[in-house]
């Protein structure tokens, strides 16, 4: 079984990936691949709970951006260190990899719906976008490609660090409500209704330019010519 081969190009991969193996490099022998994706998972749901704190008690937002670091640390660094200790097990590595990654963001999108920052309706349509984003990903490795893990330099690091801005900016400049064109909206609700078009939009354009591209790979056949095909093969 070949392994599932990874594509970074976030804006901070290169600064990310000398960190991270740093880090691992001196990381001590108790602290295993699996203790690290448990920690991600843990700082998912710290995230969560500051947000759902946050309703009532803003400096609680501080407390989701400590989440969203405790599952940047255990999340990056899990693969980081199996490759640094040269134990890696790169199927279950990936297939644990995403399933952590897909409970860890629905559980930010509930934390948000929670925290009264931005809509319900808002946050799961956030949350629906990403995973549309993450599908395509997985549909491209099996039409031949590698497994993408940022479009257009961004990936989870950099959301992740959306995230923690606008934890911040909330907790400076609470959200007020804007009147315009006829409707009332808060700037939390503009960055997600922008963050959900930005999403869709990158499926688009990325799936329009793979379709293309494997229409030209796998030009389509006539039936006389793949009868013609079949014939010369059982010759």
């Amino acid at each position: 079984m070949t392994p599932v081969q990874r594509r970074n190009t976030a804006w901070v991969a290169e600064i990310e990936r000398v960190a991270l193996v740093w880090i691992a490099a001196r990381l001590p022998a108790v602290v295993t691949p699996n203790a690290l994706t448990a920690t991600g998972m843990l700082g998912a749901l710290i995230a969560m709970l500051g947000y759902f704190l946050a309703a009532g008690r803003p400096a609680m937002l501080w407390l989701a951006s400590v989440g969203f670091v405790l599952n940047w640390f255990g999340d990056s660094l899990d693969g980081t260190l199996a490759r640094v200790r040269g134990i890696e097990r790169p199927h279950f590595g990936f297939f644990l990899d995403k399933c952590t990654d897909v409970l860890a963001h629905a559980l930010f999108a509930v934390g948000l719906g929670l925290s009264a920052l931005i809509p319900w309706e808002l946050a799961m349509a956030g949350l629906a976008s990403f995973f549309m984003g993450s599908m395509l990903s997985l549909i491209r490795v099996g039409a031949g490609r590698s497994f993408d893990i940022a479009y257009f330099g961004i990936g989870l690091t950099e959301i992740r660090c959306g995230f923690v801005l606008l934890n911040s900016a909330a907790f400076f400049f609470p959200p007020q409500p804007i009147q315009a064109f006829g409707t009332s909206f808060t700037y939390p609700n503009l960055l997600a209704v922008v963050w959900i078009a930005a999403n869709v939009s990158v499926f688009l354009v990325v799936m329009i330019a793979e379709a293309r591209r494997l229409a030209v790979a796998e030009p389509a056949t006539s039936d006389g010519e793949r009868r013609a095909s079949s014939t010369r093969a059982s010759r």
